[in-house]
């Protein structure tokens, strides 16, 4: 039997609002100011202090405007912390717009290829409504970006720089998605009308010219060679003519992304620790790296960053940002509004269960620059965003460990600092998990 809200249950629950003084306080505070602004605990504030034991020297922070290109650009930042190091160069940018292009490119491709793939499963069965769902966008993994750099390799931003849409990126995705959809209703079609598999790929083909098109009239095109000049903090002058890409991400970066490995931590009953794990139908280049999380306690991932971190390397990580967030004291962390005591009951799920219940996933990657180490213990981490220097401290943020190990679920690491189970673990086959398991979300805050 349907029980409806009735009269005598709302009047109940307004007596009980308004009986209490402090109750009514509390009303008209967040009425003119806000939930975050009238329950901000200031002994979080305070403790959440800018300074850290260990930490490594990375420049001025980046801006992914009105774009979900987090992941891009925390990629991006690692680099470019090693090439500005290696020669002596200062808040240099390699080209995120790039790296997009081939990634928007490459997205329609492989959704069109999921499409062929699922393409005698009914039009509104749960796997193709999910692929039609979001065709593609700007979000992305760390595997994916392995893909990208594998095949077309980086250029400085000099060489591609931002455009429009780069940084603006709504309308462009709605026209692609818009595209990408038509597509394939036209694919689904031909397929029906018993066109050879020969055929369909034709059909592609043309397809992919058009989204090309609209990709080359947006972001511009990405260049073949270019000539890379620039002068170092010494003032001395430096020219390479004629670089590839490739040949640029190998002379300047030169890291090997094979030995970068992604450890996850998703204490679902489902996914069982020391076990690897992939996502059906999840990525962006057809044939190219496929997504792989290596699943670990807390304590683990987070001494493996502390190892990276201790040898001066900067760390890739993925979390749900905006959970206890204030963007402009950049502070993560769970003491930061006191939402319990302001309503008078709890907002208290496990990582596990917000996993579970869709409240908790993978929502933006940023860099760890630090951490703050107290009798060998961290408390509070450094991490370089990809907001601007107006938001937190010039950029920069940072979150108590609670809120790592509450709110951190991945980060990038080279293989040698897994131990030798780790390691013998990673080589495993992955469990395939369901395309919309929260695992496979994508980082894509603005």
């Amino acid at each position: 039997m349907t029980k409806k809200i009735s009269a005598d249950m709302v009047s109940a629950f307004s007596k009980q609002i308004n009986k209490d003084a402090q109750k009514q306080v509390i009303k008209d505070t967040m009425i003119k100011n806000g939930i975050q602004a009238s329950t901000t605990n200031q002994a979080s504030v305070i403790s959440m202090n800018h300074v850290f034991s260990e930490e490594i020297e990375t420049g001025k922070v980046t801006n992914q405007k009105q774009s979900g290109r987090c992941w891009m650009f925390a990629a991006l930042n690692t680099f470019t912390h090693k090439l500005n190091e290696s020669f002596n160069l200062q808040d240099f940018e390699l080209s995120q717009n790039y790296v997009n292009f081939w990634d928007k490119f490459e997205k329609a491709n492989y959704f069109l290829e999921n499409i062929l793939e699922s393409i005698e499963e009914p039009l509104d069965g749960r796997l193709v409504s999910w692929l039609l769902d979001t065709p593609q966008q700007d979000g992305g993994q760390w595997d994916m970006l392995v893909s990208l750099i594998e095949k077309y390799g980086v250029v400085p931003k000099q060489v591609m720089p931002e455009t429009f849409h780069s940084g603006n990126s709504r309308q462009l995705n709605t026209l692609l998605n818009a595209k990408l959809r038509e597509d394939a209703m036209k694919l689904r079609t031909s397929y029906q009308q018993r066109q050879s598999e020969e055929e369909l790929q034709q059909i592609k083909k043309e397809m992919l010219s058009e989204i090309y098109t609209i990709l080359a009239y947006t972001l511009g095109e990405p260049p073949q060679t270019f000539d890379f000049e620039y002068r170092d903090e010494n003032k001395e002058f430096h020219r390479e003519a004629g670089i590839t890409p490739q040949e640029f991400y190998w002379k300047y970066v030169g890291l090997d992304l094979r030995y970068y490995v992604s450890v996850i931590n998703a204490p679902t009953q489902d996914k069982p620790y020391g076990k690897t794990y992939t996502v059906q139908f999840l990525g962006n280049v057809a044939g190219g790296k496929p997504i792989k999380y290596l699943n670990v306690d807390m304590a683990i991932l987070k001494d493996l960053a502390i190892q990276q971190i201790k040898d001066n390397e900067t760390v890739w990580f993925g979390c749900d940002v905006a959970q206890y967030m204030n963007r402009d004291e950049g502070i993560l962390d769970p003491e930061l509004y006191d939402f319990d005591k302001a309503f008078g009951f709890s907002f208290n799920m496990s990582k596990a269960e917000r996993l579970d219940y869709k409240e908790g996933m993978l929502t933006h990657a940023m860099v760890l620059t630090g951490v703050n180490l107290a009798d060998g213990k961290p408390n509070r981490w450094k991490i370089e965003n990809s907001w601007g220097t107006k938001a937190g401290n010039d950029g920069y943020f940072v979150a108590s460990d609670e809120w790592m190990n509450q709110y951190t679920y991945q980060v990038v690491i080279h293989k040698k600092y897994l131990s030798e189970e780790l390691k013998k673990a990673w080589e495993k086959e992955p469990v395939m998990l369901k395309p919309w398991d929260p695992m496979g979300s994508l980082a894509l805050m603005k």
